[in-house]
C-alpha cells in the first residue's frame, strides 16, 4: 500500500512493488478515520509506504493486516504493532525480481473508486489494462513527449499518463497539484509537450490575462474533460491541439476524440479494439440520440478491470451479459460521436423532460463568477423534480443568483433553467474530488436558497406558430 503525495517516492514504490510481483495499492492522501480503516482492511496489505505527516492517522484506526511501514519525508511516528523501516529501503535494487513470472493478466494495481453513494470499491487492474490505455488510446503521444502529471497518482487520471510515457519511451514531470499562476512558466522551463486538464483547470487557464507569450511554449497537445467552448478557446488562444475522451478506473479509455473535435459536448468516438453500446435497462441498444447506459467490451482479453476485490456481487452486477456496465448515461449520433449525459442516478426529470445535470452544470460554469456547480433534483409540488443548482464562487468574486439566472436564460432550454440557486463557499467532495451530490440532496432547499418564483420570475416555453 502506498500513501504518498505525487513525487519520486510514489513512482519508485509503484514500479518497485510491481518488479517484485506485488500489487500496488495507492490510497488518497485525504483519507482518515473510517474511510482509511475501510481501505486498509479491504486491501489486505501487510506493508505500507507512508509519508511521515500522514502516519499519525494510522494510530487512530484498526490497521488490519498491516505490520510494516516504510516512512519517507521525515521522522516516523511510533505505533504499537507496526515496525518502521527507513526511507532508503526504497532505493532501486537491480538484482531484485519477482518470485514468479509476471503475466499480462496479473493485477498490477488496485485503485479505489470514490464511493459517492456507498463504500469505496477496490478495482483490480491487470497489466494489460494499463498497456491498452497507453498504446491504443493516446495515439497522439510518442516517445518525444514529456507529459506534465499533476493529477494524483492514487487516481487513474494521474496513473495512466505515467504509464503512457513508460510504454512509449517518453518522460513525465510529476507535480503535486495544479496551479494556474506559473503554469506556463513551468511548461516552458521543463519543456512540457502535453498534459491533462479536468474540470475547472481549463477555464482557470483561459482567464489568465492575455500575454504576448501566449504561444511561446513547447506544449503540443492537451487532453481536456469536458469538451466545451472553453476547450476550443484554450486551444485557439495557445495554439495547441486539444483532445477529449472518456475513461473511468474500471475501463481503458474506450472513447477518444480526434484533435479539436467540432461537436461540442462530445467525448469522442470508440477507439480501435473496443466496442461501445448505449442500451436500455434490458441491455437492448437504443437509437441514436436516445439516452441510455454506456456498456463496453474489448477485443483483447484483460484490457479492462478483472472485477472488484472481495466484492463478487458488485463484480457480477457490473459485468453482466459479457459487457462492463459503466453506470453512465450516454447518447450517440449517426457519425459515431458519443456524448456523456450524466451518471444514471443523477438524471433530473421535470415536466416530462429528462434533464442532464452535467449539461446544466456545463452552462452554469460558463458564468465568470462560478468556480464549480452541481445540479440536483429537489421535490416539486407536481410529483416530479425541480432543478436546483448549488454553486461556489471563483476566488475574489461574488455570485448574484438572479444575475446568474439571467445569464442562463438565453443559453438553456426553458425546462432546464433552475428554479433554485444556492451559493456555498465549496461543494462537498469525496477524497478523489467528486462532488457528493447525495449530501446536497439531503440538504435540499435551505433558508439561503434563492427561488426564482418567489423573485417573481416566470419561465415558459416558446410557442412556435
Amino acid at each position: 500500500m502506498s500513501w504518498l503525495p505525487n513525487g519520486k517516492e510514489a513512482v519508485l514504490t509503484w514500479f518497485g512493488l510491481n518488479m517484485l510481483g506485488a500489487v500496488y495499492v495507492p490510497i488518497n492522501t485525504s483519507y482518515r478515520g473510517g474511510l482509511l480503516e475501510h481501505v486498509v482492511a479491504l486491501s489486505d496489505a501487510k506493508l505500507i509506504v507512508v509519508h511521515s505527516q500522514l502516519m499519525p492517522r494510522l494510530a487512530d484506526v484498526d490497521r488490519a493486516l498491516l505490520t510494516d511501514a516504510i516512512v519517507v519525508g521525515g521522522e516516523a511516528t511510533g505505533i504499537d504493532g507496526l515496525t518502521n523501516h527507513p526511507a532508503d529501503a526504497l532505493q532501486p535494487d537491480e538484482e531484485a525480481e519477482a518470485e514468479d513470472p509476471i503475466e499480462p493478466w496479473d493485477s498490477q494495481y488496485i485503485i479505489f473508486t470514490s464511493g459517492t453513494t456507498g463504500p469505496s470499491k477496490a478495482v483490480l487492474s491487470p497489466y494489460l489494462q494499463a498497456y491498452s490505455m497507453a498504446c491504443d488510446s493516446y495515439h497522439f503521444l510518442t516517445g518525444d513527449d514529456r507529459v506534465l502529471v499533476n493529477l494524483p497518482l492514487f487516481h487513474v487520471g494521474g496513473t495512466i499518463f505515467v504509464y503512457v510515457m513508460l510504454a512509449h519511451g517518453g518522460s513525465v514531470m510529476i507535480e503535486n497539484s495544479f496551479r494556474t499562476d506559473g503554469f506556463w512558466e513551468l511548461v516552458r522551463r521543463n519543456e512540457i509537450t502535453s498534459t491533462c486538464l479536468v474540470g475547472a483547470m481549463t477555464p482557470f487557464l483561459l482567464k489568465l490575462p492575455p500575454s504576448n507569450r501566449d504561444r511561446d511554449h513547447p506544449m503540443r497537445s492537451i487532453v481536456t474533460i469536458p469538451w466545451n467552448e472553453d476547450s476550443l478557446a484554450l486551444g485557439k488562444r495557445y495554439g495547441i491541439d486539444m483532445y477529449t475522451g472518456f475513461n473511468m478506473t474500471e475501463i481503458s479509455s474506450p472513447i477518444v476524440s480526434e484533435a479539436n473535435p467540432a461537436a461540442l459536448g462530445t467525448a469522442g468516438k470508440q477507439r480501435a479494439g473496443v466496442e461501445c453500446r448505449v442500451v436500455d435497462e434490458n441491455d437492448c441498444e437504443v437509437a441514436p440520440g436516445v439516452v441510455g447506459e454506456l456498456i463496453v467490451r474489448t477485443d483483447r482479453p484483460w484490457a479492462m478491470n478483472s472485477g472488484y476485490y472481495k466484492n463478487p456481487e458488485a463484480t457480477a452486477k457490473a459485468w453482466r451479459n459479457g459487457w462492463f456496465h459503466t453506470g453512465d448515461g450516454f447518447k450517440y449520433d449517426e457519425d459515431g460521436n458519443f456524448f456523456f449525459v450524466d451518471r444514471i442516478k443523477d438524471a433530473i426529470r421535470r415536466r416530462g423532460e429528462n434533464i442532464s445535470s452535467f449539461e446544466v452544470e456545463s452552462e452554469v460554469t460558463q458564468y465568470p463568477a462560478v468556480r464549480e456547480a452541481a445540479a440536483i433534483p429537489v421535490p416539486s409540488e407536481f410529483n416530479e423534480d425541480e432543478v436546483m443548482v448549488v454553486v461556489a464562487p471563483t476566488p475574489g468574486e461574488a455570485i448574484d443568483a438572479e444575475a446568474l439566472f439571467r445569464f442562463l436564460e438565453p443559453r438553456m432550454a426553458h425546462f432546464m433553467l433552475p428554479r433554485y440557486i444556492r451559493i456555498v463557499d465549496d461543494l462537498p467532495k469525496t477524497p478523489t474530488q467528486k462532488v457528493q451530490k447525495v449530501n446536497l440532496k439531503a440538504d435540499g432547499i435551505t433558508a439561503d436558497t434563492w427561488d426564482r418564483e418567489k423573485a417573481g420570475i416566470k419561465v415558459k416555453g416558446e410557442r412556435i406558430a
